[in-house]
């Protein structure tokens, strides 16, 4: 198989579909690559990296589509990229549809075979694909989260971690998942004081188990959101349900009463977002406020840290690329029913039950309309 490996050109969006370790690993299954020239650039990798692994470098970003049987990225394609997408081309990536109405439009009527890490499922549970950078954006927002806090971002002015004599920060993680975890522990690394909301008791139990009373765990309930969002310092959204838009756990009148130069991380802001007043924003431009409540809304977080990200992403993606690749999607899809449910759109059809709820578009079981 052809394998096009695009530059991302998503606001400053560093990281690449396949490192150069990955397209070593197709080329040695027999596969050709071809990569745009520059595409490894933010991960620290050059164009000779790439040809050292038998990969073949292009001037443009039309050639890879152009050529490529399958196109390997990180982050959603751009309307530009949309209309290089043609009838039967296999696209995988990260594609959040539910917030994506346009681009939804768009891949349908390309006609294109779409797959979506975040919908990919593991053998075990969970999200195999989105975990990886789940983690790292869970690790990240309280970096961000305590950078806002700064009087000079609008915050509070506080200490995440406090100091002798002084209280820390309350920092209040809506969701126990892979990002909210991950979350959770850099914040009681920092000594912060740290609540974890969500409604699974048995995950709560887990999170008691593995962290003891350094955390305080919540079973979330519309009070007790209210109740802990409103003594915030810190809050981060971390909320997902596979594949549908994320729900609003925080209500405008909420933000309304928290505290002045409180902040808030959306992690969900890729799936819409689980705060009323949250809107997408970029690296460029990170952060607004609503009602003296600073917004972190970054829907790329991972692509600040482009390196780690990329490394921890191919070592997720590259065993199903190279399924796909060697077997060919029909094949692949059928003999893996876990990247089949990563399968979000065939050949013009809605293949995703809960995209197309949130789209409002006919749902198509991803078994009929493999082609």
């Amino acid at each position: 198989m052809l394998i096009g490996v695009p530059k991302e050109i998503k606001t400053h969006e560093y990281r690449v579909g396949l490192i150069p370790s990955s397209t070593r690993e197709l080329t040695h299954h027999g596969h050709q690559i071809v990569v745009e020239s520059g595409a490894g650039t933010g991960i620290g990798m050059s164009d000779e990296d790439y040809k050292r692994t038998g990969a073949e470098i292009v001037a443009t970003a039309a050639e890879v589509f152009a050529r490529a049987d399958m196109v390997v990225k990180v982050k959603e394609p751009q309307a530009p990229e949309v209309d290089h997408l043609r009838a039967g081309q296999l696209l995988f990536t990260y594609l959040h549809l539910a917030a994506e109405p346009e681009l939804a439009a768009g891949l349908l009527q390309s006609g294109c075979v779409a797959i979506a890490y975040e919908t990919v499922t593991g053998p075990r549970g969970g999200l195999p694909l989105l975990a990886p950078m789940s983690e790292v954006a869970g690790r990240m927002s309280i970096q961000v989260g305590a950078h806002c806090l700064e009087k000079e971002q609008q915050g509070r002015g506080i200490l995440l971690g406090g100091v002798a004599g002084v209280p820390a920060a309350n920092v209040v993680i809506l969701g126990g998942g892979v990002a909210g975890t991950n979350a959770a522990r850099m914040a009681m690394g920092m000594e912060a004081k740290v609540t974890v909301l969500d409604k699974s008791l048995g995950r709560l139990m887990e999170l008691d188990t593995q962290f003891g009373p350094t955390l305080n765990t919540i079973f979330s309930t519309v009070d007790a959101v209210e109740e802990y969002v409103l003594d915030a310092d810190l809050v981060v959204g971390s909320v997902l349900i596979p594949g549908a838009a994320a729900p609003k756990l925080v209500s405008r009148d909420m933000v309304r009463q928290m505290k002045r130069g409180a902040v808030m991380v959306d992690i969900s802001i890729d799936q819409g977002g689980c705060f009323e007043t949250s809107r997408p924003t970029t690296h460029a431009d990170p952060t607004y406020v609503v009602d003296e409540v600073v917004h972190y809304c970054v829907t790329n977080m991972p692509g600040a840290v482009s390196r780690t990200s990329a490394h921890a992403l191919n070592n997720a993606t590259l065993p199903f690329v190279l399924a796909l690749a060697d077997k060919g999607h029909v094949a692949a899809l059928r003999d893996d029913p876990h990247l089949l449910n990563g399968l979000n759109i065939s050949a013009g059809k809605v293949t995703h039950a809960a995209v197309a709820a949130d789209l409002g578009h006919p749902h198509v079981p991803a078994e009929e309309a493999l082609v």
